[in-house]
């Protein structure tokens, strides 16, 4: 006859992201005002540098949704402005003024690619599972290079990337290793493509370094379960922070305006 209660359950594994895990280790509290408390405090206004990047990545998607010979420089006015969001600017003019730099940015951007050849993935969620952790998260491409697959990121900020921010990027390299498990392919090349300068920075992993990622992700994790306090990480970074005004400790910061990253 079977006995129950012989077995311990499995370990509840903690559901992640990394954008969830790098949340925490910016600053607890904005962590438990994202992610624990329920109701979620009121974020402030949208900042313009979000909206510019939602932007520029829904166009690049849906550029790879059109038919190989419509994948033109032509489409991509229509595809920016079909996408485009309108928060977070100073006015029109500045509004305007930053839609035709992104558009520059597309259009330099489509003569590196060929029209011909579709990712493996655009926008895809992969996933995978370790003792503790269940990962998951969105790559904005995959490409297929050989015989492996590589990783690719768009970046639209001000400031250019570097080999040193491809190696250091954690959700790079857990993408790597969730997109490894979905696919069932070696997936070590992380790229960084950043698209006002037209530059790329690239790492070729090893398994010891992504293992090493996958550590830290996990000692994450077990530092979010443990804590009750989640107190505050206070610094420049409170000036851009979606809560400094429900934050007493954040909220003496200056405030940013929200179009600030993306004047000049």
């Amino acid at each position: 006859m079977e006995q129950l209660g012989l077995f311990a359950p499995p370990p509840r594994l903690f559901t992640c992201t990394p954008s969830k895990l790098g949340s925490y280790e910016d600053c607890p509290r904005r962590y438990r005002f994202t992610y624990v408390d329920r109701p979620a405090p009121q974020k402030g206004p949208p900042w313009a540098h979000n909206s510019l990047g939602a932007s520029v990545h829904t166009a690049l998607k849906n550029w790879y949704a059109l038919e190989p010979g419509r994948r033109v420089p032509e489409a991509l006015p229509g595809l920016l402005k079909a996408t485009w969001v309108r928060e977070g600017y100073q006015d029109d003019a500045q509004e305007r003024e930053v839609y035709r730099r992104a558009l520059g940015w597309l259009e330099s951007y489509v003569e590196s690619l060929d029209p011909a050849e579709d990712p493996v993935g655009v926008e895809r969620t992969v996933a995978a599972r370790t003792e503790t952790l269940a990962l998951s998260g969105r790559v904005d491409r995959i490409d297929q290079r050989g015989d492996e697959l590589v990783i690719v990121d768009y970046k639209t900020g001000r400031g250019g990337v570097s080999e040193d921010d491809a190696r250091g990027s954690r959700a790079l390299a857990l993408y790597a290793i969730a997109t490894a498990r979905v696919f069932r392919k070696a997936c070590r090349r992380v790229e960084l493509h950043h698209l006002p300068t037209g530059t790329v920075a690239a790492f070729e992993h090893t398994d010891a370094s992504l293992e090493r990622h996958l550590r830290r992700a996990e000692a994450t994790a077990a530092d979010i379960l443990a804590d009750s306090d989640f107190a505050p990480r206070t610094g420049p970074q409170c000036s851009w922070c979606d809560y400094r005004k429900v934050c007493p400790e954040g909220s003496s910061s200056p405030p940013k305006d929200p179009w600030t990253a993306v004047t000049g």
